[in-house]
């Protein structure tokens, strides 16, 4: 319905514009219809005279500047063929010409005063006839290119939206599966040595997948709604790690309601995992804190690692590089996603416009 209701307004403006553009060209028509006629009253010729002249000239002159105009609609010429347009224009005014004058002489047979004016005039009536025809060539050839170069644009950003769609949808499709393999690799470690553990972990593995499918690709999500969906994916790697894995996670009451991409948080906490726990055998603590500053809702996750065993870099595997471009199809800014090491201490903080 709202389509519907859409379109209906697109039509009524698109018709509203076309009937201001008839009033236009029929209101400068007159315009030239009375100004000829003025110029002709004042040559001495009857108001009929006057009339005859200029409503036939007018006409036909702007039947000649549609028939131009028509043309560049459907073919503009190059940087190197105004030349020929000139002459096509000149080929036009001089046929306005003859069918003007063929016309005007046929429509007014006893006045040989005006004979004669109408013969002498023939050259000036070119020449308007050539400025006119020539002004409206050129008003149409930028008028047409402007539309063309709006319609390009137009397509050009379609084209552009629709990359966009399909790599954040690609991004989405490739977050699943490599969680999805970490994941069955640790309930098969955990299968012979810990089987409730490996139910646990399918049961939770089941309701996090369940949560994901429920989520629409591109629709923002509340905070609070990615801290509970983060949290069933925390509860899979605590059955994982057991009593070494460690969360705290805070945040900004004004913070539960800002909006963020789905899925955005899971990567990066499952950065942190892999940096905190791997090369380690000690507890693990996984910091994630939530402040909303200067219209953007900023995410700090930190863990702990140990410099010698472990390089951290900007963008490592696809978690952290995934939602740097993520973040940049969606914002458009390289500076969402900053990653520091102090100390023991590697940082990941992300920054998400609220719009």
């Amino acid at each position: 319905m709202l389509t519907q209701q859409t379109n209906t307004v697109q039509t009524s403006d698109s018709t509203l514009s076309k009937s201001k553009l008839i009033l236009i060209v029929v209101q400068c028509i007159v315009a030239c219809i009375l100004s000829q006629s003025a110029i002709l009253l004042w040559f001495g010729f009857s108001i009929k005279t006057a009339l005859i002249d200029s409503s036939i000239s007018i006409c036909l002159l702007g039947i000649a500047c549609y028939l131009i105009a028509n043309n560049l609609q459907y073919y503009r010429p190059e940087k190197n063929g105004y030349l020929l347009m000139l002459v096509y224009c000149s080929i036009l005014a001089s046929l306005w010409l003859l069918v003007n004058n063929y016309t005007l002489d046929k429509l007014i047979l006893n006045d040989l005063y005006y004979s004669e004016f109408l013969h002498n005039s023939l050259p000036i009536r070119f020449f308007i006839g050539l400025l006119m025809i020539g002004l409206m060539a050129m008003i149409s050839v930028v008028w047409y290119t402007q539309l063309d170069q709006k319609e390009t644009e137009k397509r050009k950003l379609e084209a552009e939206t629709l990359a966009r769609d399909a790599e954040l949808y690609n991004l989405r499709q490739q977050l699943q599966p490599h969680f999805l393999f970490n994941s069955l690799n640790s309930i098969t470690a955990l299968i012979g040595s810990r089987p409730e553990e490996a139910r646990k972990m399918i049961h939770q593995l089941s309701d996090f997948l369940r949560g994901t499918l429920k989520k629409e690709d591109q629709q923002p999500v509340s905070l609070l709604d990615e801290l509970e969906h983060l949290q069933l994916y925390l509860d899979i790697e605590k059955v994982r790690f057991g009593h070494r894995l460690s969360t705290e996670i805070s945040y900004n009451e004004t913070c539960k309601t800002k909006k963020l991409p789905p899925m955005l948080l899971q990567p990066i906490v499952e950065n942190a995992i892999k940096f905190g726990l791997y090369d380690t055998t000690g507890v693990v603590t996984i910091s994630i804190f939530g402040e909303y500053d200067e219209n953007e809702l900023q995410i700090t996750i930190q863990n702990p690692y140990d410099p010698d065993t472990t390089r951290p870099k900007h963008g490592t595997g696809f978690g952290l590089s995934g939602v740097k471009r993520r973040l940049y199809l969606l914002f458009g800014r390289t500076d969402l996603l900053e990653t520091t090491s102090y100390g023991h201490i590697f940082t990941t903080k992300v920054k998400i416009p609220q719009l």
